[in-house]
């Protein structure tokens, strides 16, 4: 019983931070129509940043700081000098993008090695706390409370906020919004901007359970497609829905039969999308 608990708590724990990933990617592709294949590699880079400023430092917030603020300044520079060019032609928006993530893991090969690093994590979250009948650690803990407060934050910008009515319009009608005399291309920075910080975000916070190594940046890109897919594009409560069934999924999948994980995750993917192509929470 006890176990079941902690796997649930994992599960948890995972799901949170897949959460932090994909809010950002179903943001970017629900309002640019763009699959950021390099939305992976932003993930592993803020994980490093945060990484290298936390060791100098001694301060797990600078380097959660610093995580956010160099991915979505990379962002910034991905959007503006790079995707710009390729707007209209998606093959080609998906072509750069993926050569962009295998510059950035071929960099971080280079600089960081292959070798799996882990953050730090301060004293203070270092152990476990009592829930119950058992003891969880504290770090996962404070992973679950950031997807919560993430989520909150969130919602309450994408649905409080000009920016969040704005956000919504472009899902559903960017001609319109820009018919409107909005800037759209502004806009749209701001929302890579958003949505690459938030895979810094998760970058920093999965890497001191996760550790951060080469192909750790496909790996967490292959869960958030399945996310946004099984969520569907642009829509906060499918990334949410998305995350917990996937992180699930994934934790109860490597447990029960762990031959067939991915099929576990993939295959329910399948048959969702024979039956509801847009996902979930996807609307045409």
């Amino acid at each position: 019983m006890i176990g079941t608990f902690i796997q649930i708590a994992n599960a948890l724990s995972f799901s949170a931070l897949l959460f932090i990933v994909a809010s950002g990617f179903t943001l970017i592709f629900g309002l640019l129509r763009v699959v950021n294949l390099a939305h992976g590699s932003l993930y592993l880079i803020g994980g490093y940043m945060g990484m290298v400023v936390t060791t100098a430092t001694g301060s797990f917030l600078l380097g959660f700081a610093a995580a956010a603020l160099s991915i979505a300044v990379l962002g910034y520079g991905l959007d503006r000098w790079l995707l710009s060019r390729v707007s209209d032609v998606e093959l080609n928006q998906v072509l750069l993008t993926l050569g962009v993530a295998m510059i950035l893991n071929d960099l971080a090969l280079v600089v960081w090695g292959g070798d799996a690093r882990s953050i730090p994590v301060p004293d203070m979250l270092r152990g476990a706390v009592r829930m119950g009948v058992f003891f969880y650690p504290k770090y996962r803990m404070l992973v679950i409370v950031a997807g919560v407060v993430i989520f909150a934050a969130l919602w309450f910008v994408y649905n409080r906020t000009k920016l969040g009515a704005l956000i919504r319009a472009g899902v559903d009608d960017r001609e319109m919004v820009q018919a409107m005399g909005i800037n759209i291309r502004r806009l749209f920075v701001l929302t890579f901007m958003l949505g690459s910080a938030l895979a810094g975000v998760a970058g920093m916070l999965g890497g001191a359970f996760l550790t951060l190594y080469p192909g750790a940046d496909a790996e967490i890109l292959v869960y958030a497609l399945a996310i946004v897919i099984i969520g569907g594009r642009g829509s906060l409560a499918g990334a949410a829905i998305g995350s917990l069934l996937v992180g699930f999924l994934a934790n109860f999948g490597q447990i029960w039969l762990p031959e067939l994980s991915y099929f576990i995750i993939f295959g329910p993917m399948a048959l969702l999308l024979a039956f509801r192509p847009l996902g979930l929470f996807g609307r045409a």
